[in-house]
């Protein structure tokens, strides 16, 4: 997954199949005496996402991502639930789909509204660019000669402050919090400027800061990419003379005498007994790309790297753990997407279901099993494969020059690639404007002008009418344009950034096999030479971000004391934002602020719940199943206002907008309706699932009624904008 800014340039059982050597499971060191106390007979939690990973299948006749990986796809099935009917946030790509899985909000509230870059107005009116991948503390950008652009922090939540952390109620509770990989959670990057990832945690002039100033390779392997949050105490952290402040100054209630081992320079010695390397589920050491012992870069989480360094901290007593792994479609060796039953994604694939079938096997032997373990595993997004047909499962890795009048042949994959200032006559384009290039570019133009500005509305006009070619479609041009959103419509999807400066001027939810750029009318990943307003690149061909429902279902899978023994199940709907609150109802731990997600008690145990959870149990269920319907970016209100934030800007002329003015009136009314309903929903269900004032059945069933009214207008403004 692209994690950088996109701009414009069981061992024994194993052992008996013959599968791994039978001392693969000889990983055990001593363990830390932690005070690490969680609910419903739980002793570890393991949690797993992946990057780009499917339920469904891509192309009829070749299983999916998980069918393909029977080792975890008969674990979740066999041992708890797999829900297939679960749904990122929008825009849909890896920072937002971890990072709200992480906190149970949702993009307003927790910072990341475009992933895995955004734009932001300058002061002057001009865009920056900044990437979401920084460190929990870090700010939006650096200090420059004429001040800041943005001082507010990357993950910032309402009011301007710093989003709260999610490893505080695990490390207030006593239980050490390790990540590999996990989206912000770790240093994610080498940068030594004021506001960089290395000054935020280590300090300028430290040790740490001068590896990264000298040796900006050796200190990504070293610092980026693994830690652990230390417990109340100290907990791992006290065997290491490395460990550092985990500052927190905006988390509520205060953060004060926590400490955190950051990088595998000193994460690995703490979990190992003291080896610079941690094994991975193969038994061999984990490296970068030039040997050293260590992180070996995003791209490098392959299945057998981060189950390797979880099982390694469970072993060394870090009881609670996080994990990312990295898509297994995109061939990283040959910096190009795999088509769906290619030879090299099969392999891969292959590869990540050995690792899970040792590493459950590993954790076995070490005595951590379903019986004391929550697991979770999901995806942090979906994805539209932009493709052809195989040829005898032979897919055409080639640049496809659709402008020059190339035909594509039918086994092509990759995204179309489109320069946005193609698609508009040149009078019409704004005299500046940048966009966050993706499927669903969201638009900044210079000035932050407002959204009934006479320019901007030419500009989305002539936007929403565009054609182009799309090969795997027509040779004959067709619509570019799925969805348009501007702030208005931005709202009812949870798009306006609690920073004003980050949302945009609109978002343009293009057809899932484009890909929209700027800048030199090329497309970016082609050679100079090429200089085209349309082409097919090869590298990339998962496209995300969009409003379609392959990119925006996807999947969870729980498994543990208190999960029911469901099987793979699409009966209820439910979206990322949910996760964290039905792991801490679990665990009996509580957030210092309301979720947006909601426990999903209709996967747990009667006696795995809260007393008034299943005193109000029928009402309940259906208020979270109202609430998702009103409050969720997939959910149907949202999508209701987005067909109608559609039509309203694609409609009017240069000498009346009445329409589009009447239309999004009404889309603003019923989304601050929304809004107000969404707030006292999101109450009830939290006070019921963790304690406060409880609704009374009243109460709730009045709620759920003004839901329904609600939903009703909101289908009604859709079908008659």
């Amino acid at each position: 997954m692209r994690r950088l800014i996109r701009l414009a340039s069981v061992a024994a059982l194993l052992a008996m199949q013959g599968l791994v050597p039978s001392t693969a499971a000889a990983h055990t060191t001593a363990t830390v005496t932690q005070n690490c106390s969680l609910d419903n007979g739980i002793q570890h939690v393991i949690s797993i996402t992946f990057d780009n990973t499917h339920l469904f299948r891509d192309r009829a006749g070749v299983p999916s991502d998980l069918e393909q990986m029977p080792n975890l796809l008969n674990f979740m099935t066999g041992n708890g639930t797999l829900t297939d009917n679960n749904h990122t946030i929008l825009i849909s790509h890896t920072a937002g789909g971890i990072l709200t899985s992480l906190t149970g909000l949702y993009p307003d509230r927790q910072g990341l509204t475009v992933t895995n870059s955004y734009g932001y107005f300058k002061p002057d009116g001009s865009t920056g660019f900044s990437t979401a991948f920084k460190y929990w503390t870090d700010k939006v950008d650096d200090v420059t000669a004429d001040g800041v652009n943005d001082p507010l922090p990357n993950m910032v939540t309402t009011g301007g402050l710093n989003t709260p952390a999610p490893w505080v109620p695990y490390t207030r509770a006593g239980c050490d919090y390790g990540a590999v990989s996990t989206a912000n959670v770790v240093v994610e990057n080498t940068k030594i400027t004021p506001a960089g990832d290395m000054t935020r945690v280590f300090g300028k002039d430290s040790a740490e800061w001068i590896e990264a100033r000298d040796h900006a390779a050796l200190a990504q392997t070293d610092f980026v990419g693994i830690a652990i949050h230390c417990a109340q105490g100290g907990g791992i952290c006290n065997t290491s003379s490395h460990a550092k402040a985990d500052v927190l100054p905006d988390e509520p209630g205060g953060y004060n005498g926590f400490s955190g081992l950051f990088g595998a320079k000193y994460v690995n010695p703490a979990i190992t007994g003291g080896n610079a390397a941690v094994k991975d589920t193969e038994n061999n050491n984990i490296k970068d790309p030039a040997g050293n012992p260590g992180f070996p870069g995003f791209d490098g989480m392959y299945a057998r790297v981060s189950l390797g360094y979880v099982a390694q901290m469970q072993e060394a007593g870090v009881p609670v753990t996080f994990a990312y792994i990295s898509d297994a479609h995109d061939n990283h060796t040959a910096f190009r997407a795999s088509g769906p039953g290619e030879a090299d994604y099969v392999a891969q694939l292959h590869s990540y279901d050995q690792a899970f079938g040792a590493f459950f096997a590993r954790l076995a032997a070490d005595g951590i099993n379903k019986s004391n373990t929550l697991f979770v595993f999901t995806s942090d997004e979906n994805d539209h494969f932009a493709g052809g047909s195989s040829t005898n499962g032979t897919w055409s890795h080639t640049y496809c020059n659709i402008s020059g009048g190339v035909t594509c042949p039918a086994n092509q994959i990759g995204e179309v690639d489109q320069n946005m200032k193609a698609l508009v006559p040149a009078a019409d384009l704004p005299p500046a404007f940048d966009i966050h290039f993706d499927s669903a570019p969201t638009v900044y133009v210079a000035g932050q002008p407002a959204r009934t500005d006479a320019g901007l509305r030419k500009f989305e006009r002539d936007l929403a009418v565009a054609t182009s070619v799309d090969p795997y479609v027509s040779s004959s041009p067709s619509p570019v344009m799925l969805y348009m959103a501007d702030p208005v419509g931005q709202q009812a999807l949870h798009m306006t950034n609690a920073d004003p400066r980050r949302t945009p001027s609109f978002t343009y939810f293009a057809n899932p096999d484009y890909f929209l750029t700027t800048g030199n009318n090329r497309c970016i990943e082609k050679p100079a030479t090429l200089d085209v307003a349309t082409c097919i690149d090869y590298h990339f061909a998962y496209s995300h971000g969009d409003a379609t429902d392959d990119i925006g279902r996807t999947w969870l899978g729980l498994v543990g004391p208190g999960v029911k023994h469901l099987g793979r199940t699409s009966e209820t709907w439910v979206d990322h934002a949910d996760t964290r609150p039905t792991m801490l109802a679990l665990l009996g731990l509580t957030d210092s602020y309301e979720p947006d997600g909601a426990v999903l008690a209709g996967f747990l145990e009667t006696s795995a719940v809260s007393r008034d959870l299943r005193a109000h149990h029928a009402s309940l269920v259906r208020l979270r199943d109202v609430y998702k319907e009103i409050a969720a970016p997939f959910g149907p209100f949202a999508h209701n206002m987005l067909v109608a934030s559609t039509h309203a800007i694609a409609s009017g002329t240069e000498t009346s907008d009445a329409h589009y003015s009447s239309v999004e009136s009404s889309i603003a009314s019923l989304t601050g309706q929304r809004d107000e309903l969404e707030a006292q929903m999101r109450t009830a269900l939290t006070n019921a699932a963790f304690g406060g004032s409880t609704a009374s059945e009243q109460q709730l069933k009045d709620m759920i009624a003004r839901g329904g009214h609600l939903l009703d207008q909101a289908s009604t403004l859709a079908a008659n904008s």
